[in-house]
């Protein structure tokens, strides 16, 4: 995939389409040190928090992947071509506790520019981040109570805010 480094300035998406159009993966571990996980995401956000760019995701407990956005540092969110959807699709239907799904997904694990946590070479976007806070959804804030239904197991996500500090993309994810 021909990427090129993009300022965070000149990054230009749909942040809902970004969401619930493309088929995205946040990896969170270490590349070098061969202990990383990934999953698909569908929910999450991106703006100006605290004077910094930022990354909102949100992962729930049970989920393989927690352990490792909770011990890391980093984490990476990576948008795929629609020619990666089966592999995306294994990626959040599989647990890493059970085996080598990234292998088994067929896609390509790589350093990042910054970040520990790795990248995939077939991506078409990768936003490097620092986790600078994190917290557990807390039931009693819904204003909604729609929300709830989201939670029959009372499983509720994890939020993570990471400083975006790399973004490099095709041509498309560049503002003229």
């Amino acid at each position: 995939m021909q990427r090129k480094n993009i300022p965070i300035e000149a990054l230009t998406l749909k942040v809902h389409d970004f969401w619930s159009e493309h088929w995205i993966l946040l990896t969170a571990g270490d590349y070098s040190a061969r202990k990383f996980n990934t999953m698909a995401v569908g929910w999450g956000s991106l703006g100006v928090m605290w004077g910094k760019p930022f990354v909102q995701v949100v992962v729930r407990p049970v989920r393989h992947t927690h352990e490792f956005i909770s011990g890391y540092e980093t984490f990476t969110v990576c948008a795929f071509p629609d020619a990666c959807r089966d592999a995306v699709q294994l990626l959040g239907s599989k647990s890493g506790r059970d085996g080598d799904k990234i292998a088994e997904s067929g896609l390509t694990p790589m350093a990042s520019a910054i970040v520990a946590a790795p990248g995939f070479a077939e991506a078409e976007l990768i936003i490097e981040c620092r986790k600078i806070y994190r917290s557990i959804i807390d039931p009693r804030g819904f204003l909604d109570q729609d929300i709830d239904r989201h939670y029959p197991l009372k499983d509720y996500h994890g939020v993570f805010f990471g400083e975006v500090l790399a973004v490099s993309g095709v041509e498309s994810f560049i503002s003229p």
